[in-house]
């Protein structure tokens, strides 16, 4: 069972709450997370890419990075990890971003992939005047999928003619190809025509965790994917969204999620809601992001407890079929992280086999 982590790119993790550690996201931050991630034996770290955030008192990712831009930095310092960068699909060309992927490639060849973001808060388009308009929800994996189509065969074949309905190429080049002549694409989709996008175009889902200490809650999601991958034939599997608050007590770690809620940034969370309320399509994500009752961990499913009990949840949320990965955030990337590696790891017999491994090179 592959683990991996998904960066700090934007201010303040995943934790809309004046109680949670506040900071700023850096090079530094994000290159130490990788680091850290591949040292404890994590087989892969993946970025976000968000363009507008959702301000309140503790300014919620109102400060971000780059994600392409990001891992490319901290690629030459890697050995073995795989990283992931994302791409807005309504901000850059489908050829310039193959190329951006082939350079990153190139860098570190067979450890490279794209996170495709079809997109679920029209501000950060509309801001610079790239929206289409709100119908854009109802055919985003439409134009996500000739998006792809463009890339894998530009990857595959260097050069190509293309005429769809959102994109035309004539004698497009992107050259070298990529060292393994195709480059992993992670998708998003949660919504029925999501999974097909994925179980079509993709390699892994990105799938949100569900609820506080409900370690296989993804089953149906998984099961819905895996429903769409036996009639195209491909094999897609799962990345799982968790957040990890743990500690040596499950006392003393759910008294850290309540101090979170406590310090819960209404106005951020008010705004989190509205934005993804104008999803007149109702795709999944967005229909999570609307749930009052997790807002202040942008609803991603958490596991808290000891060491021994989140060590245990996380074995269960493996055994989900269809789940080829579980990836996680932090309350805190710092400390949380470290004692994550020396204490809740090394309890995991997911991870027995990957942890005997490193021990034997």
């Amino acid at each position: 069972m592959e683990i991996g982590v998904f960066l700090p790119i934007g201010n303040n993790g995943w934790l809309l709450s004046r109680n949670a550690p506040q900071y700023k996201p850096s090079y530094e931050l994000n290159k130490s997370v990788v680091l850290r991630a591949e040292a404890m034996g994590m087989e892969f770290a993946l970025s976000m890419i968000k363009l507008h955030g959702f301000d309140g008192e503790t300014e919620f990712w109102n400060y971000n990075l780059e994600s392409f831009t990001m891992i490319a930095t901290i690629a030459p310092s890697t050995s073995r990890i795989k990283l992931f960068a994302s791409t807005a699909v309504l901000t850059l060309p489908p050829a310039v971003v193959a190329r951006m992927a082939v350079t990153i490639d190139n860098c570190i060849p067979g450890r490279f992939g794209v996170n495709i973001v079809s997109g679920w808060q029209a501000m950060e388009y509309s801001q610079m005047g790239l929206w289409p308009g709100n119908d854009y929800f109802g055919y985003r994996y439409d134009y996500a999928t000739e998006y792809v189509e463009v890339m894998r065969r530009l990857w595959s074949e260097g050069r190509i003619d293309y005429a769809g309905e959102h994109f035309t190429m004539e004698d497009c080049m992107v050259l070298p190809k990529p060292s393994g002549g195709q480059i992993p694409i992670v998708c998003a989709g949660q919504s029925d025509r999501g999974m097909e996008f994925a179980a079509q175009w993709g390699d892994y889902n990105f799938c949100l965790g569900d609820g506080i200490n409900t370690p296989t809650a993804h089953a149906d999601k998984n099961y819905k994917l895996l429903e769409a991958t036996r009639k195209t034939g491909r094999d897609v599997g799962a990345y799982v969204l968790f957040m990890i608050i743990a500690d040596e007590t499950d006392e003393a770690a759910f008294a850290r999620w309540e101090s979170y809620q406590a310090g819960l940034d209404v106005e951020a969370a008010a705004n989190v809601m509205g934005r993804a309320a104008e999803d007149v399509a109702g795709d999944g994500v967005n229909k999570a992001m609307q749930r009052e009752d997790r807002t202040v961990n942008m609803n991603v499913g958490a596991l808290i407890g000891s060491f021994e009990n989140v060590a245990r949840m996380l074995d269960e949320a493996a055994e989900v079929a269809g789940t080829k990965g579980i990836m996680l955030v932090f309350d805190d990337y710092y400390d949380a992280m470290d004692t994550f590696a020396e204490r809740v790891q090394p309890l995991m017999a997911c991870r027995a086999d990957r942890l005997a491994a490193i021990a034997a090179e």
